[in-house]
């Protein structure tokens, strides 16, 4: 059994910065490749970036440049930065396994830019 929190999200204007936290607990070693996702109404979950044990990383096109992802393996926390935030990055950020394990979703955390 897996447990993913994540925390962090919030409301800010275009431009600012946000920094995620997904914790996780629980029996974590089928987590290697973990992966922050991104859902907005009415459409699909998105994956926005991803990170390999090792610390290799992949992102979406949309957030090159702008999101970093991290992870601290010994607090078993994978972290997305979020700097020079667009209205566009609205939506519920989840973190999961990459690929995604259906029973590892979390709440989310909303996030919200104003424009």
């Amino acid at each position: 059994q897996v447990q993913l929190v994540e925390s962090g999200g919030g409301l800010v204007q275009a431009g600012g910065s946000l920094r995620l936290s997904c914790a996780a607990s629980g029996n974590i070693f089928s987590l290697n490749i973990m992966g922050w996702y991104r859902q907005v109404p009415g459409k699909q979950r998105d994956l926005v970036a991803r990170i390999g044990s090792g610390g290799v990383t992949i992102y979406a096109d949309s957030v090159k440049g702008r999101f970093t992802i991290s992870r601290d393996n010994a607090k078993n926390t994978v972290y997305l930065q979020m700097n020079s935030l667009k209205p566009e990055d609205t939506g519920v950020y989840y973190c999961n396994r990459n690929p995604p394990y259906g029973s590892y979703w979390g709440q989310g955390t909303q996030v919200t830019v104003s424009s």
